[in-house]
């Protein structure tokens, strides 16, 4: 499993919402918690089941939900400040190549699951849907509401009266969709549907609390606080260092260890 935010540090004369810096660090810190007992599990130090254990799982769902809310929030606040398209190109040109970097990586590590379709590929095609829909308004929430519905509602029926083309959407070719009656095996997969409705209500409630309660946003972090919301600004470079550098170190423990 591998969620992660779309943030950077704002370019000059932009400022920052530190309360949502703050949250999506949150999500980094519970994200590497999460990341680092997978690894024990991988290396063999603490065997759990991260594909079935309901304790793993449920975990597992809200950390992609706080990010990609959080990725909703933050693409409610660009445009709030008039980012154009040319600076959300190139940020979404970046989370691309990150995205490709951990197919490649995870190839290596794991062939028989590697990440085709993971948090980085879910949210390069969600934030480039959620730019091309802002526009809607309040319609936002019921979007969300049906893309939140329709991969169990679709998926009760490809186990039944449509079991016929069910293969088709299980597919790799288009089960980036969600629109899937088994789930594939990967060792992370954050589908086009649900996951754009989560996307979807972050980019709603941002838009309605920067138009009628933009103070909420301006709540001062507490000190104590600070260093997430320092963390959240750089959670792109931060998600992609941090498995490499406990890997790195766990294999070391386990060379030490003559394991």
């Amino acid at each position: 499993m591998s969620p992660m935010p779309w943030s950077a540090p704002a370019p000059m004369g932009v400022s920052r919402y530190d309360t949502v810096d703050a949250l999506r660090g949150l999500a980094m810190v519970w994200m590497t918690v999460f990341h680092f007992c997978f690894d024990l599990s991988h290396f063999g130090f603490w065997p759990q089941n991260f594909r079935s254990d309901p304790f793993w799982t449920t975990q597992r769902t809200f950390i992609v939900s706080l990010f990609l809310f959080c990725a909703g929030l933050g693409q409610a606040i660009a445009l709030h400040q008039g980012q154009g398209w040319d600076r959300f190109g190139r940020r979404w040109a970046q989370i691309v190549v990150c995205a490709l970097l951990v197919t490649a990586g995870s190839f290596v590590m794991f062939p028989q699951s590697f990440i085709h379709f993971g948090v980085l590929h879910g949210m390069a095609v969600t934030l480039l849907i959620a730019r091309c829909t802002a526009a809607w308004g309040t319609w936002l929430w019921l979007a969300g509401l049906i893309a939140l519905a329709l991969p169990p509602l679709l998926g009760h029926l490809l186990t039944g009266a449509w079991a016929d083309v069910a293969p088709m959407f299980n597919g790799r070719a288009l089960n980036w969709l969600g629109l899937v009656s088994r789930k594939p095996f990967t060792e992370d997969y954050v589908p086009v549907l649900p996951w754009l409705g989560v996307l979807w209500w972050g980019l709603a409630l941002g838009q309605w609390t920067l138009a009628h309660r933009r103070q909420w946003m301006l709540i001062p972090v507490p000190r104590i606080l600070r260093p997430l919301a320092t963390l959240g600004r750089w959670s792109l470079s931060y998600y992609m260092l941090h498995q490499p550098v406990m890997i790195g170190l766990l294999m070391v423990v386990v060379w030490a260890a003559g394991r």
